[in-house]
């Protein structure tokens, strides 16, 4: 584990998730599963040692040598429990509450995170490498605290498709609209009342300056995607830095800057 615990190694504590829930720890846990792709990143970069299962999806550190235990959806809820960890790390949105019920129905420790801004994003993730895994907080935490530290620079109005057929775009209350505000991006339909609206292509077309086209959900490339915006300037961006909260982090302001620029070069 990365530094010095940052709580006794053994004896009972109970500590409470980004929801308020109860998450009983008789010690800084060895056994560690998450099901979501940005902490399963946190923890292999924070204290790789503990981490014995994660999602199909949880494609970061490339070499993540870990069982799988299907997606962030359909965990094999049966198959976590009987691997018996310290803990199971969640997120709100990104997990099913029935699951985080099944988990703690039989008795294993959950932990579950709310991420919505990057400033919870930084909180939620300062909380989780100290409270629930017992660690320092690691330099990667810190670099990213540093990195969205300045001012956004003045805005663009812009709409980032996270899916097609149907035309799904980031709306409010989202982390991936707030980091999109820090980068001046304003989102011309985070006024709507969804948080990821349905559009028709008339609709995500009008009032934009700039189309952000990210390769994750869906996979939009330089041929699936920018042709439905003649006239537009398009950045095709990484997903992971865009809607990842761990490491990725402290070099996704950087990376996202730049392919936004790209776009208007071409």
């Amino acid at each position: 584990m990365a530094g010095n615990s940052s709580r006794p190694a053994s004896g009972p504590m109970t500590f409470s998730d980004d929801l308020g829930a109860a998450v009983p720890l008789a010690r800084p846990p060895r056994r560690v599963v998450s099901l979501v792709p940005s902490l399963t990143e946190a923890v292999a970069a924070t204290c790789p040692d503990v981490l014995i299962a994660a999602t199909d999806w949880c494609t970061h550190p490339a070499d993540l040598a870990v069982e799988r235990v299907r997606g962030t959806k359909n965990p094999h809820v049966r198959r976590i429990v009987e691997l018996a960890p310290d803990l199971v790390l969640c997120n709100m949105e990104e997990n099913r509450r029935i699951d985080v019920d099944r988990l703690r129905a039989a008795g294993i420790p959950v932990w579950v995170t709310k991420i919505e801004t990057v400033a919870e994003a930084l909180a939620s993730l300062t909380r989780l490498c100290t409270s629930a895994l017992g660690a320092d907080i690691p330099p990667w935490l810190t670099e990213a605290e540093s990195v969205w530290a300045p001012p956004p620079p003045l805005p663009r109005n812009a709409v980032i498709p996270i899916w097609r057929n149907p035309w799904m775009v980031v709306g409010r209350n989202t982390f991936t609209g707030d980091l999109a505000a820090r980068l001046g991006l304003h989102l011309v339909h985070a006024a709507r009342p969804d948080r990821y609206p349905r559009l028709t292509e008339q609709e995500l077309t009008t009032g934009i300056d700039l189309a952000v086209l990210p390769d994750e959900p869906y996979v939009f490339t330089r041929t699936d995607g920018p042709e439905v915006f003649p006239g537009t300037p398009v950045a095709l961006v990484e997903g992971r830095s865009l809607t990842w909260y761990g490491p990725s982090l402290a070099t996704a302001r950087q990376t996202l800057t730049e392919q936004l620029a790209a776009a208007f070069l071409s």
